[in-house]
């Protein structure tokens, strides 16, 4: 038992925590999120409290105090597309958090399993608009509450068996390793973190999670993630592919994916409401037409290109908490 939850098994372990599959005093499941940093503490078979190392205690304090602001945080939203964090509790020298238990498959199964199947359009256009109009309107009461995510690509979110989407498992506690740890391992994720978030003296906002919208209806309409930011500011072929899905999808989504990726911060959207704006328009939707010697020039790329990185292979979907 923690904290009045009886705890079932252990769903998932990564860098920054565990969660467990835990059932409530009423017989509730709900999914349980440890604070347990792998780089800062470690805990012996059967023990409850971590160990952590004496030149490593500020630090894991530091991350503990972000995780618990983080849980308090979302405690206070309430929205179909965020996590429900039911309860949030300090115990056995950590901090734990409770969420809802989720049934269904994240939006990377989807993803794969589309891009396996060899489709022309990963997913249709009516989807991917109607899917991250969803997700947008949830984060735009995240950031009305002062908090960033920091963390969404396609595992990230979640696809409820009752075909709702939400946004899980919130990054801004890890960002606060990554920007004051040295000897931490960055946290963010490759493809859809924004270029600010490679550097410690950079400035983050609303900007920062709608590069990663961006970053995630890319890999909506490509099967694969975009290429990471550090690979973009040397050599952006951003245009290049993004160019291959005209008359595919409408020039306008292309555009809107190409305005939040931008590698200068200011000019993307500034708010989730602008983008918003941009994403419903109605009307009718131009598909521009390759020109034959953009179709020579892309042909050419294609055999110079290396080996595409894609999302690693995803399981089939299963039941995966918050």
């Amino acid at each position: 038992m923690i904290g009045g939850y009886r705890i079932v098994r252990r769903l998932s372990a990564g860098g920054f925590g565990v969660v467990y599959l835990a059932v409530d005093q009423s017989g509730q499941q709900v999914a349980i999120k440890e604070y347990l940093p792998s780089s800062l503490a470690t805990r012996g078979t059967g023990e409850l409290a971590p160990q952590v190392p004496p030149e490593k205690l500020s630090l894991y304090r530091l991350g503990l105090k972000s995780f618990f602001e983080e849980g308090r945080s979302l405690a206070q939203i309430s929205h179909a597309s965020v996590v429900s964090v039911l309860n949030f509790f300090r115990e056995n020298e950590t901090v734990y958090m409770v969420m809802n238990y989720l049934e269904g498959a994240t939006l990377q199964d989807f993803v794969v399993t589309a891009r396996d199947l060899k489709k022309q359009k990963v997913f249709r256009e009516s989807t991917i608009r109607s899917l991250f109009d969803e997700i947008l309107r949830g984060l735009r009461i995240v950031h009305q509450h002062k908090m960033l995510h920091l963390d969404i690509k396609p595992a990230n979110i979640f696809v409820t068996d009752d075909d709702r989407a939400v946004m899980i498992d919130f990054g801004a506690a890890r960002e606060v390793l990554s920007k004051e740890g040295n000897f931490i391992r960055p946290m963010y994720t490759p493809g859809f973190a924004a270029p600010e978030m490679y550097r410690r003296d950079s400035s983050m906002g609303p900007w920062t999670d709608i590069y990663a919208i961006g970053a995630c209806i890319y890999a909506c309409m490509q099967g694969y993630p975009p290429n990471d930011a550090p690979q973009r500011i040397e050599k952006d072929r951003l245009g290049l592919s993004l160019s291959r899905l005209r008359g595919i999808y409408s020039d306008n989504l292309i555009e809107v994916v190409e305005w939040c990726m931008s590698l200068d911060p200011l000019s993307r959207p500034q708010s989730v409401f602008a983008l918003q704006k941009e994403l419903s328009r109605e009307g009718e939707r131009r598909y521009t037409k390759l020109t034959v010697g953009e179709k020579v020039r892309l042909s050419i790329d294609n055999m110079r290109s290396p080996e595409k990185k894609g999302l690693p292979k995803a399981a089939a979907p299963t039941t995966r908490p918050a």
